[in-house]
């Protein structure tokens, strides 16, 4: 079956890959009601396109934190990528640079940063996660910075794991022919299985509940890499991310696998935006499957957008092919989009290109008696 759209890739993944391990990449926090949010807000978003304008020339280029990439398409922290597929981060990065775009480690990925790096050259980013060892932190983010990542992607919204019932009831835990390849040396790479989920033992005994706005602080002591705090969903917060030094900030609920019942992403992103005010840039995370998503964030303010899950997916499905085609999917869709809304370059994407269910209505004429 020819593959036409990047959700296709997850039934995909659900047919080849182990139950435990599908189940683990694809469920969400507790009702899942977060999980259905995240796509479903899209549609709460429709498009005010403009005509007869000269769109034969589309540029997609942008410039983020002063790296040139080839679309506003990026690729998010997913951990443990070698369940998916032997490949694994290999594959993803090879894919991302291929693309002329940025890829995001998660700290719990199977391949190490030295092994990421040696693929070749890529803008890479690193997701970190605070453990209570801060000498752990420091040694883990100096290892980023001399394997040429560029920037840290702070997460702050997992203090404690998220409920994952679908991985209470399997017992998930790290295949035991993988490991958390980072923290192999300091035996901290492998999973103890558990009574629930041995990733949420793992996280309630190596991750540091107390981390605060001062760490964020402390972070920029250690290291000279921009840092991005991800897991915003607020103005109050976004505000505060901005005082404290942030290089930028990610929306994100975290794939809606920590509190459910907080908002989609989509409908954080303009409060967060409008708070931050142009002193950094905001990026969206979560929900997005078509360029038609990729257009109405960055209508909302959005500098660009991370995907995840069909990472993942096509990752299973096909190895690396599986992920170029989502990410040239991806693009030729936001081309479109960009097209057939009368948008020759990112700038020219405004919110006056979209009209939201939240919008105050347009004042209509009355009708002619």
């Amino acid at each position: 079956m020819e593959i036409t759209n990047v959700s296709e890739y997850q039934e995909i993944a659900k047919q080849k890959l182990p139950k435990m391990v599908y189940d683990y990449y694809a469920s969400g926090a507790e009702d899942q009601w977060t999980l259905h949010e995240n796509r479903f807000a899209f549609t709460k978003i429709l498009f005010r396109p403009r005509i007869l304008i000269d769109v034969s020339k589309i540029d997609m280029t942008t410039t983020l934190l002063g790296f040139k990439i080839s679309m506003p398409i990026m690729i998010a922290p997913t951990a443990m990528q070698k369940m998916a597929h032997p490949e694994g981060e290999y594959a993803t990065a090879r894919a991302a640079s291929a693309a002329g775009t940025i890829m995001t480690l998660s700290s719990w990925a199977t391949s190490s940063v030295e092994e990421v790096a040696s693929t070749g050259p890529g803008i890479r980013f690193f997701q970190l996660y605070v453990y209570k060892d801060r000498n752990v932190v420091a040694q883990l983010v100096r290892r980023a910075e001399r394997a040429g990542f560029k920037a840290i992607a702070l997460t702050v919204d997992t203090p404690r794991l998220g409920r994952r019932e679908a991985d209470i009831k399997n017992r998930f835990t790290l295949p035991p022919f993988l490991t958390l390849k980072n923290f192999e040396g300091l035996d901290l790479g492998k999973m103890d299985k558990a009574d629930d989920s041995g990733l949420a033992s793992y996280v309630a005994g190596q991750i540091d509940r107390s981390l605060s706005w001062k760490d964020v602080k402390w972070l920029q002591t250690i290291t000279t890499l921009p840092i991005l705090v991800k897991g915003v969903l607020t103005a109050e917060d976004a505000r505060i991310a901005v005082e404290a030094g942030a290089a930028g900030i990610i929306v994100s609920n975290h794939g809606a696998r920590q509190l459910d019942y907080v908002p989609a992403t989509i409908m954080a992103l303009e409060e967060v935006v409008k708070a931050a005010q142009g002193r950094v840039p905001v990026f969206l995370d979560g929900g997005v499957r078509r360029g038609t998503d990729v257009f109405k964030a960055l209508a909302l303010g959005a500098s660009g957008i991370f995907i995840g899950r069909p990472v993942v997916f096509s990752l299973a499905a096909e190895g690396e092919a599986g992920v170029r085609k989502v990410l040239s999917m991806l693009r030729e869709e936001f081309e479109l989009t960009m097209a057939l809304s009368g948008c020759r370059s990112l700038k020219e994407i405004t919110r006056d290109h979209i009209v939201t269910e939240w919008d105050s209505p347009h004042p209509r004429p009355a009708p002619r008696l």
